[in-house]
């Protein structure tokens, strides 16, 4: 089992996952929601998709109280996502059926009572919680170097372990941080790109991605620009 370790220390990354409901929310600037968003500039709306539809507010998150934000949101202080009914279903850049807002200052941002009547997600405060190991999916082929990977497939032949999946875990759900949790085969959002974070199907939300999937969010390390990605069973 010292092999499974190596392999470990490799593999890990920290992450921070969130809960959706189950505390009195104060509707504060300082709370994280999915299905609700009430954090803008003061000439900021609820943005609209190609048909002119205003989209669904989907996901606020305050960063100040998080236990773990990766190195490149560090001087990041709130995001904000709406997406259009019409999921866009594939690799998309930001602004195209799917908005997402970055905020380094708190300084101009208000607070505002904006709704989608015709929103479909149920709105809830999210907690969060520190996940201090998180792997990549099996078949997230850029997260697993070929090394590794041949490490693995000798362990499982040589039967010292049944499968990859009895010792590294993936934690599957809204998480900032960690891995992707690809229900296909991963995706390359191109050079210079780093997988962020992550929506995912959600019952108590009412939120399902089409078919129990998720939503990535990718950021670019030199331009700050933002890639979306969806995929599903």
């Amino acid at each position: 089992m010292d092999e499974i370790e190596k392999i470990k220390n490799v593999l890990a990354k920290n992450a921070t996952e969130f809960i959706a409901g189950g505390f009195k929310p104060t509707n504060s600037i300082t709370e994280s929601w999915i299905g609700k968003v009430y954090l803008y500039n003061e000439n900021e709306q609820i943005p609209l998709d190609q048909k002119g539809n205003l989209m669904l507010p989907l996901f606020q998150l305050y960063f100040d109280q998080f236990p773990f934000v990766p190195n490149i949101l560090k001087e990041t202080k709130i995001i904000t996502v709406f997406i259009s009914q019409d999921f866009p279903m594939d690799l998309t850049p930001n602004g195209n059926n799917w908005v997402l807002r970055e905020y380094k200052s708190t300084d101009k941002i208000v607070i505002k009572d904006l709704q989608n009547d015709a929103s479909f997600i149920k709105a809830f405060p999210l907690s969060n919680k520190l996940i201090e190991e998180d792997y990549p999916v099996w078949e997230d082929a850029s997260g697993i170097s070929d090394e590794i990977t041949d490490k693995i497939l000798e362990l499982e032949d040589s039967g010292a372990i049944d499968s990859y999946y009895d010792f590294f875990e993936n934690s599957n759900g809204h998480k900032i941080g960690g891995y992707a949790s690809y229900r296909q085969s991963g995706i390359d959002f191109g050079e210079d790109y780093e997988f962020v974070f992550q929506i995912s199907s959600d019952e108590k939300a009412n939120l399902n991605i089409i078919d129990s999937g998720n939503f990535y969010f990718a950021k670019n390390r030199k331009t700050g620009e933002w890639m979306y990605y969806i995929d599903f069973y």
